[in-house]
Parts: C-alpha cells; sequence; structure tokens
C-alpha cells in the first residue's frame, strides 16, 4: 500500500474542494437520510435474542452446555456494541440526546461499557487516525505499531512483540476484558470534560449494576467452575468479535508522522482499508469493513455504507487517490505480516514513503 503513495497532497483549496464536492454527491444521493426503522428491528431482535438466551441459560441449568450459550451471549453482545457504536455517530436518531441516551444505555446497562471514556477516544481516533500522538488507537500498549514502539522492549515483553502477528488472534480473546477493565478505570479518572464528569457517576451505576448482576445471576445458577468458564467463554467471543472488526481497518496502513498536515479526504481514505464481502460480513462486522466510508461520513447510517461505496471508490479513481479494499482473509495476512514485520526488525531503519513525502 504504502508504494502507491508517491505525492500525497497537503490540505489546501483544491484538496478541500474536493472532499466538498463528494459530500455533496453524497448528500444529493439520500444516502445521509435516516434509516430509523432498520435499526428498531435491530434493536428488537437484539433485545429478544438476549431475553431468549437469559431463559435458555436458567432452563438448561447445571450442564457444560452453558458455554455453548456464553458463546452466542458473546456474539449478541457484540452486535449490540455496534448498535452502540452507530448512536454514538449518531447515525440513528436526528436528535443528539436521543443517540448519546441511547449509546449510554446500551455501552453501559448491556454490555457494560463506558460511553463516555469510548466517545472520548474513539472521536480523537476518527480525527486523525494512524497518526502518532493523535490516535489513541496505535499508542503503544500491548501490540506495537511501529519499530520505535516495539524497540526498547525487554524480557517477556520483547518476546510477545516479535511473536505478535502470530499473536494476534489469542490476544483478540483478552480484548473483552481489556475493554471492561479500562473502561472501568477510566470512569474514576478526572478528565477535562465537564460533560462526560456529569454523567460519570451513572455510568459507573450502570456498569457495576450490569457486571454484578450478570455475576450474581451465574453464581446463584452454576457451580463456581462454569460460572467462571462461561464468563471466560462469553469474553473471549466479544472479544474476537468485536475487536477483530477494527483491526483491519487501519492496521498495516501507512502511518502519519506527528506534525504532518493532510487534508481530510486524503488523510481518511490513505489509512483505512476496507474488507471486501456481502450482507453477512456486513452484519458480523457491523458495517466497519467499509472503513474508508464510515471515516468520511462518520454519521451515516450503517445500511447506507455498502450502497454508497461505488460513488466513492469511482471518485477516488478519478482523483487518483489509492482506494485500498482487500478480502477477509487477505486483510488479515497483511495485518499479520505487519505486526510480525515491525515486531521482528524493531531495531533496524523504517522508512514510511508517506513521512518521508509530507516532511518535503
Amino acid at each position: 500500500m504504502t508504494e502507491q503513495l508517491d505525492r500525497p497532497p497537503r490540505a489546501g483549496a483544491r484538496t478541500t474542494s474536493s472532499y466538498t464536492e463528494l459530500a455533496q454527491l453524497v448528500r444529493e444521493s439520500g444516502l445521509l437520510d435516516r434509516r430509523r426503522g432498520w435499526y428498531w428491528r435491530r434493536l428488537g431482535v437484539a433485545a429478544l435474542a438476549i431475553g431468549g438466551l437469559v431463559l435458555t441459560v436458567v432452563l438448561v441449568g447445571n450442564s457444560w452446555w452453558q458455554l455453548a450459550l456464553a458463546a452466542g451471549l458473546g456474539a449478541v453482545l457484540a452486535q449490540v456494541g455496534f448498535l452502540g457504536h452507530d448512536a454514538a455517530h449518531r447515525q440513528i436518531f436526528a436528535s443528539p440526546a436521543w443517540n448519546d441516551w441511547t449509546a449510554r444505555i446500551l455501552s453501559g446497562a448491556v454490555v457494560g461499557l463506558s460511553y463516555g471514556w469510548w466517545q472520548d477516544k474513539h472521536t480523537r481516533h476518527h480525527a486523525a487516525p494512524n497518526q502518532l500522538g493523535r490516535d489513541p488507537d496505535i499508542s503503544p500498549g500491548l501490540l506495537a505499531f511501529t519499530p520505535e514502539m516495539a524497540a526498547d522492549r525487554t524480557g517477556v515483553f520483547a518476546w510477545l512483540t516479535r511473536h505478535q502477528g502470530w499473536l494476534l488472534l489469542p490476544m483478540l480473546t483478552l480484548q473483552g476484558l481489556s475493554l471492561h477493565v479500562d473502561a472501568v478505570r477510566e470512569l474514576w479518572r478526572r478528565t477535562g470534560s465537564r460533560r462526560r464528569d456529569r454523567h460519570r457517576l451513572l455510568e459507573a451505576a450502570l456498569i457495576w449494576l450490569r457486571i454484578g448482576g450478570l455475576v450474581a445471576f451465574l453464581v446463584l445458577l452454576l457451580p463456581m467452575g462454569k460460572a467462571a468458564a462461561f464468563v471466560g467463554v462469553y469474553l473471549a467471543v466479544f472479544g474476537v468479535l468485536l475487536g477483530g472488526s477494527f483491526v483491519p481497518n487501519h492496521t498495516g496502513m501507512p502511518i502519519v508522522p506527528k506534525d504532518a498536515k493532510l487534508d481530510f479526504l486524503h488523510r481518511q481514505v490513505l489509512t483505512s482499508r476496507n474488507v471486501r464481502g456481502n450482507v453477512f460480513l456486513d452484519a458480523a462486522m457491523g458495517g466497519l469493513n467499509h472503513q474508508i466510508e464510515h471515516h468520511l461520513f462518520p454519521s451515516m447510517p450503517r445500511p447506507h455504507l455498502r450502497r454508497v461505496r461505488p460513488l466513492v471508490r469511482d471518485y477516488c479513481a478519478r482523483r487518483g487517490i489509492p482506494y485500498t479494499e482487500l478480502g477477509l482473509l487477505a486483510s488479515y495476512g497483511v495485518v499479520v505480516r505487519h505486526l510480525n514485520t515491525v515486531g521482528l526488525r524493531a531495531r533496524d531503519p523504517f522508512h514510511c514513503p508517506l513521512a518521508a513525502q509530507l516532511r518535503d
């Protein structure tokens, strides 16, 4: 991908007007219009699925078949997480307040995550995808996204980094637990946003009631070992489905230097990757496989992302903007190779064509 970026343009009147022209075409297409009926159906199906799973768990009782139900719960809650994501992007309702509260209830009371923490993190990601020092999704953590991040690691962390591509799937099974831990920890940290502070106690109450309620329900119904196994399977499936939908979107795409300047259209397209598929893949990935379109039009209802894709792809082709789209397995192949390359060549010089050109 990076070899194609011969001369990425800087921000300016011409490139800014390019996005304005694209946005006008999309507005005229009607694809920014709300799809409330589509979302209400999805919300209703999710509620019925959760209710049905809870009832089935009670009826099955003390059995290892509960682990299959735990996997089902993880899959359903991943879908609820996607609905919370859509509400946070104000895709569902015209009212910002309705969207915010829908996202807050789905995230806190149903999934067990902090809406305020996630919204702040995700908003910063959308503003500067793959930009060092600005995108929290590529900040130093368990995964190293650049050789510089990996170079100073020692011991067990160095070994994990050298094999991080092959260890990606096992790491994703821990993503659900990590999201819960991060959300709870961040709830108690003071932030600069008064609005988030105002809802911090409410979010904490929702999350603790949800976590405590699930644990109490399982402990009363099942022996301790089966209850722990249920939670482990549910979190693993939830983490793989939710985290796995985000991983191929930007990993292995160009890393933007901290001081680089790019116009909005090029910034979003050059750092994003679409995953080619069908309506079933759209559902499994919550529409995030249309990552380029989602980043260009974050408030566009999910079912319209597939429909706007040909328009965006052709528009980019006419202007010579690389539009990256791969199949699911090919996307993960790129991700695994990139992560392994970062880990194995951490001490070698790393030259990103995009970074070099933006410094000229």
